[in-house]
């Protein structure tokens, strides 16, 4: 039998530990951090005093509790060394609460520029901070043939973000289209930048606060680097007097976009292609029309001495003028381009695209029929780019219609009648998993996507009680 004095050693022994393992949950596992609780409780009146530690009072926080720069220790950053964080940041993010106080009217910008631009990747992560930095939204694509892009943002941190582009005089220049945010996307917008940062809500223009900044081969994908709109490209056509053209009865009217964007409207009298993507836009030139003049097949033109095609292909012959058109420009450079470079002689393309006749032409003059697809969650946008009717389905990116809602095919998050015969029922099956990740949380794998699991509190416990125990 053990004596009395050892027992109470003992005991006592067993009472320190556990008393230990208890107040000792953050530091048994980031040391630094228990020095700065007591460095925190030995120079209170020197430094700020925060909530999270439960032996500091709860004060109020303002930035002249903030010395000019202070340096984290280990417990808060995943880096060996500290790290110094001076009133630079704290002074944006004094502006972005601000901001946040007083919303700001947003403004939505599409944007492009072809240029030779080999060291493209150079301005990828710059870019990407600032737009981070101004809370800028949206997506930009940077390649050796220039840049492409649509963004959304107040005024003034757009108006920041395209000046730090063009500060590369490769890039000066961009031909943009701006189009108007209604005071309810506004209120989704900026109702997201504080109550919930993961993801702006369903009919937000872009997800709040995520910008994308992609390295690709182009900006808008033909497949052909030998068409360069830099070095040749088609006559532009002002919206005012795009109208004149496309009546002209010599002139075939070509809209170059995908089947899914046509379906919803285009021009009066267009030539739809048909095309699922725009690489498959040379192949359909090819097959529809014969490029190349066989021998004896020109006649002269009596009035004015030049040779006339009369070759035909399945039909169709060689139009003397093209008009082309696209959202908002771009896609028609690269196909104005390839088209110069098959042999056609006049070549023209709405200049800023469907987007800027929308805006500039009034309604009662339009030879427009429809609504305009648009590559954000606006989906289609209308004459004065008011925002359409139509909706996205998140099962293959493609508009839908009210009647389209109401078909047996529909299911929201799913599918729709365009591609509910398309997809697998195991596709359909990881669609609804991601759906309800969307319910939940507003955004699709959930708060923790692509972070380590927290460490919880009491799995912490469960570690350090059996070591206390053994002791």
């Amino acid at each position: 039998m053990q004596s009395q004095p050892l027992l109470r050693r003992r005991t006592s022994s067993l009472a320190a530990l556990r008393m230990l393992s208890s107040t000792t949950h953050y530091s048994i596992l980031k040391p630094s951090l228990h020095r700065t609780m007591k460095t925190a409780s030995e120079t209170s009146s020197k430094t700020p005093c925060f909530p999270l530690f439960r032996n500091c009072p709860d004060t109020s926080l303002s930035n002249s509790h903030f010395p000019q720069s202070f340096t984290l220790s280990k417990c808060f950053s995943a880096t060996t060394k500290p790290i110094t964080v001076s009133n630079t940041s704290a002074s944006i993010n004094s502006e972005h609460e601000a901001s946040d106080s007083s919303p700001q009217s947003l403004v939505v910008i599409c944007f492009y520029r072809f240029a030779d631009f080999p060291d493209h990747a150079a301005m990828r992560k710059p870019l990407k901070d600032l737009c981070e930095q101004l809370r800028v939204s949206g997506g930009i694509i940077l390649a050796p043939e220039g840049i492409n892009g649509s963004i959304c943002g107040t005024r003034e941190s757009v108006e920041k973000i395209l000046g730090f582009i063009q500060t590369d005089d490769r890039l000066k220049g961009l031909r943009q289209v701006e189009s108007p945010v209604s005071p309810e996307e506004e209120a989704i917008h900026h109702g997201h930048s504080s109550s919930s940062p993961l993801a702006a809500g369903e009919d937000a223009p872009f997800r709040w606060d995520h910008v994308r900044v992609k390295l690709k081969k182009e900006i808008v994908t033909l497949g052909m680097p030998t068409v360069s709109p830099i070095e040749k490209v088609g006559k532009y056509v002002s919206p005012r007097d795009w109208n004149s053209l496309i009546t002209d009865p010599d002139t075939v009217v070509i809209d170059v976009r995908n089947n899914y964007e046509t379906r919803i409207g285009k021009f009066k009298g267009a030539v739809d292609p048909c095309t699922t993507a725009f690489r498959e836009f040379p192949s359909w030139v090819d097959d529809q029309f014969q490029l190349a003049e066989p021998e004896g097949q020109s006649q002269l033109n009596g009035s004015t001495g030049s040779t006339k095609t009369q070759v035909e292909n399945g039909g169709q012959k060689m139009p003397s003028k093209v008009a082309m058109y696209c959202t908002g420009g771009i896609r028609c450079e690269k196909a104005s381009s390839f088209l110069l470079s098959k042999g056609f002689k006049e070549v023209y393309h709405l200049e800023g695209g469907i987007l800027k006749y929308l805006e500039e032409v009034p309604k009662s003059e339009s030879l427009w029929e429809g609504e305009c697809f648009v590559f954000d969650k606006r989906v289609s946008v209308e004459h004065g780019l008011v925002q359409g009717t139509f909706k996205l389905c998140y099962g293959c990116k493609q508009p839908v219609s009210d009647a389209d809602m109401e078909a047996p095919e529909w299911e929201y998050g799913v599918c729709c009648p365009h591609c509910y015969s398309l997809k697998s029922e195991d596709e359909k099956e990881r669609a609804r998993a991601r759906h309800r990740q969307f319910e939940a949380w507003g955004i699709i794998g959930g708060p923790d996507k692509g972070r380590r699991p927290a460490r919880t509190m009491e799995g912490i416990e469960r570690r350090i009680t059996p070591l206390s125990n053994s002791v």
